[in-house]
């Protein structure tokens, strides 16, 4: 079994995440190459729609098949907010404009429970398209706790863990994350493509 698949993002931080999370579950023989082409526009109304976009567009632009996520934070008092909207919520794009932003819109608020959600979305250059949706229960801190991972990391604790997810190692990340869950739930169907 080999063959090339294409990571369709342009965030290193994730491409490094998802070659950690994938490495085994893949096998061997199948390659995960990174996106250098044109970043299309999120324009979908779910985690999943724009998650399919980007796959769409990366097959479009490499002849490969692709894998692409879509995730985001959804906080339950917020009615689900910042959700898909999530990395633009400050319409900065940087991280922590958006978590300061979510800091302030929780203000004084006691219930703070919230998911991480993640898309993953495998498309292969014949049109075949499959999603796998997770999530990642916990609840937002009133302040930021650790420096690793990236988004709302450092304001996120898991229900399964004791500690933010920024203070958690990357192993244990990658073992719980709705990223991880995510994607080791498409990887059967990424190996089947392959032949495995």
């Amino acid at each position: 079994m080999t063959g090339t698949v294409v990571l369709a993002t342009h965030n290193q931080g994730k491409v490094v995440e998802l070659r950690e999370i994938l490495g085994d579950a893949l096998g061997s023989g199948v390659e995960l190459q990174g996106y250098d082409g044109p970043e299309p526009v999120e324009d979908g109304d779910t985690y999943a729609a724009n998650a399919l976009i980007k796959a769409r567009a990366a097959v479009a632009h490499t002849g490969l098949p692709a894998l692409a996520d879509d995730s985001g934070i959804a906080v339950d008092v917020l009615g689900g907010a910042p959700g898909i909207n999530s990395a633009r919520y400050a319409g900065t794009r940087v991280d922590a404009d958006n978590i300061d932003l979510l800091l302030r819109n929780l203000d004084g608020v006691v219930e703070r429970t919230a998911a991480f959600v993640c898309a993953a979305a495998f498309v292969t250059p014949a049109g075949v398209e499959h999603v796998v949706e997770a999530v990642w229960n916990g609840e937002v801190l009133t302040e930021r706790r650790g420096d690793g991972g990236h988004g709302y990391d450092p304001v996120f604790k898991p229900d399964d863990a004791d500690r933010s997810s920024a203070e958690l190692t990357r192993a244990e990340k990658n073992a719980l994350s709705h990223r991880a869950k995510a994607f080791r739930g498409i990887a059967p169907i990424v190996r089947e493509y392959f032949g495995a």
